[in-house]
């Protein structure tokens, strides 16, 4: 596919552009001198196209690519240019035959005219046509967002370098076919046209007819899961990215489904973490709003919580919820302090926690998503979120700050350890909201409060570690789940306690110094005698030897002494 037309001077517009690549075209007129202006131009390739005009005077540091037009540096070429001589000029002519000359200047003179008036009506007629063609082509170029052609950006095919956005324009017509040539225009734009639709580095847009495509229509057997605003499908891309669809429902939309959807888009495309889900592109098209996610194939930490036996999965077991809950930490910390700015979730819970084949947790939903106003300070907002989970001030007030997030990652270690839901209709009255029940069990000092409260998946009277384990996190869990919001920890300090659980470091043999023959209290010289004693003795063959030995069988790992090395540290010859 070649482009046609003249060279936009919108280009200047553009004041990041660094490279413009438009060889190998169709292209007429001149090169317009407001590209001059572009401060960061690296780089102008025109070469191979129908370009005449003079040539602008970039800057010395900009390179020029201009061979292939034959016409660059001349006017516009007129019909009659290049004709033959006049007679005037023709050498041995004479002026004897005066009423002839007179005859041919006169038609001379008529030709020249009506030469004239034909070769600017020709101009006028060549630029309307190239006018009309330039307009039809930047109507196809910046309304393709809501076409079947979408326009698809992504970064990962961009080069090595992440500022840069690789476009790939797909064919307008239906004759043409999409998959025959490509044209890719590099830009690092910040200050678009405002009628240009640009993507930054780093999201995708994915048209409607190719998210139809993976979802099967978006059938009902490839649902995920349904929330609030819309319901989540399963899909996969032709390149096999299985990816999570996150659907609008257009009757629920409204102009509140609407700034739901701007927001997620605004959060997501500015905070990335191990433990947060990426957003791996978006779509917009009439009343259509859609966000594609990476796909988690365990699902929920809800589904595999409460739902396990009813789908056949294995229990999580202490040391697997112990590791699910420093990971909802260390995404939720991100959150809240670490990113470029403090967010607020406002809706943490099981089902918004999603799980990978490697059984790591990833926080997602980031639907509810507020941008905290300086350093957690509180945001007033409408009620939003779910009961159970809700911090006692946020259902009061409507005012959330960080620490309503901390309150719902409470309910969730006391999930974990219990394994019963924040609300349960099918406990008695009074154990129904978790959060209470929990903390009445803790206070009763008359009741054993492992056997009364672990979940007896987890629960063992013998295991010690484990049950030390669970009361540290209880204790955590507790202190989070305070109704004063200011006598809550933040989440870095629950990352501390949680990481000193999971993560503690063990030898892989408690014995490997014993190998060695050599006691890691001893100072320096002492053990520098217990090896040599170990080399010099009966116990050379065992011990340290043997060990070394054992690496490889072929050679030992410390290299003999060379002719003339000293016997030791104290010989005299090592003086």
């Amino acid at each position: 596919m070649e482009l046609n037309g003249t060279i936009s001077p919108d280009f200047a517009k553009l004041p990041a552009l660094q490279k413009l690549l438009l060889s190998n075209n169709n292209l007429t007129g001149a090169i317009p001198s407001t590209l001059t202006s572009l401060a960061s131009l690296k780089e102008l390739d025109v070469s191979d196209n129908s370009l005449y005009g003079k040539v602008p005077s970039f800057a010395k540091n900009v390179l020029l690519e201009t061979q292939g037009n034959p016409n660059i540096g001349k006017d516009i070429p007129t019909p009659g240019s290049g004709g033959a001589p006049s007679s005037d000029n023709v050498p041995g002519s004479t002026g004897s035959n005066g009423g002839a000359d007179k005859g041919t200047a006169s038609s001379s003179s008529v030709g020249i005219i009506i030469g004239s008036v034909l070769a600017v009506l020709f101009a006028i007629s060549l630029f309307a046509f190239l006018g009309l063609c330039y307009y039809k082509r930047k109507k196809q170029h910046f309304h393709r967002v809501q076409s079947p052609n979408t326009t698809v950006i992504h970064p990962r095919h961009s080069g090595s370098d992440p500022e840069t956005v690789k476009i790939t324009v797909a064919a307008a017509g239906p004759s043409t076919n999409t998959g025959a040539a490509e044209r890719e225009n590099y830009s690092q734009a910040r200050n678009p046209p405002s009628d240009v639709q640009v993507v930054e580095a780093g999201n995708m847009v994915i048209s409607i007819q190719v998210l139809r495509n993976v979802t099967n229509n978006f059938s009902e057997e490839n649902v995920l899961g349904r929330g609030g605003f819309g319901t989540v499908y399963r899909g996969e891309l032709h390149d096999g990215t299985k990816i999570a669809v996150k659907r609008m429902e257009s009757g629920v939309m409204g102009s509140k489904g609407l700034n739901e959807f701007k927001s997620e888009i605004a959060v997501l495309t500015k905070v990335r973490h191990r433990n947060l889900v990426s957003l791996l592109g978006y779509c917009l098209d009439g009343n259509e709003r859609l966000l594609v996610y990476e796909y988690m194939p365990q699902g929920t930490l809800s589904r595999h919580l409460f739902g396990w036996k009813e789908e056949g999965l294995k229990p999580l077991e202490w040391k697997k919820r112990l590791s699910i809950a420093l990971d909802v930490a260390r995404g939720v910390e991100y959150l809240h302090s670490l990113a470029h700015q403090s967010f607020i979730h406002r809706d943490l819970k099981p089902s918004n926690i999603l799980l990978g084949d490697d059984m790591k947790a990833k926080v997602s939903d980031f639907g509810l998503v507020r941008l905290a106003d300086g350093k957690g300070c509180s945001v007033e907002t409408k009620l939003a979120g779910t009961f159970g989970y809700l911090a006692p001030e946020y259902a009061v007030t409507g005012r959330v700050t960080t620490k309503s997030d901390v309150f719902s990652f409470g309910v969730i270690l006391m999930e974990l350890i219990t394994g019963r839901k924040a609300l349960d209709e099918t406990q008695p009255e009074e154990s129904i909201h978790l959060v209470t029940w929990f903390r009445r069990m803790q206070l009763n000092k008359e009741t054993n409060f492992h056997k009364s409260v672990v979940d007896p998946i987890i629960y063992s009277a013998d295991d010690e570690e484990t049950l030390a384990s669970i009361t540290t996190v209880a204790e955590l869990a507790g202190h989070c789940c305070v109704r004063e919001p200011h006598q809550r920890p933040d989440m870095g300090h629950a990352v501390n306690v949680l990481s000193t659980l999971s993560e503690i470091w063990k030898p892989s043999d408690p014995n490997m110094e014993e190998s060695y023959g050599i006691d890691l209290d001893m100072t320096l010289p002492q053990a520098l005698k217990r090896w040599q004693e170990f080399e010099d003795g009966d116990g050379a063959t065992s011990s340290s030897s043997s060990f070394f030995a054992g690496i490889d069988s072929t050679h030992t790992s410390i290299p003999t002494r060379p002719p003339g090395f000293a016997d030791s540290f104290t010989s005299v010859d090592g003086r």
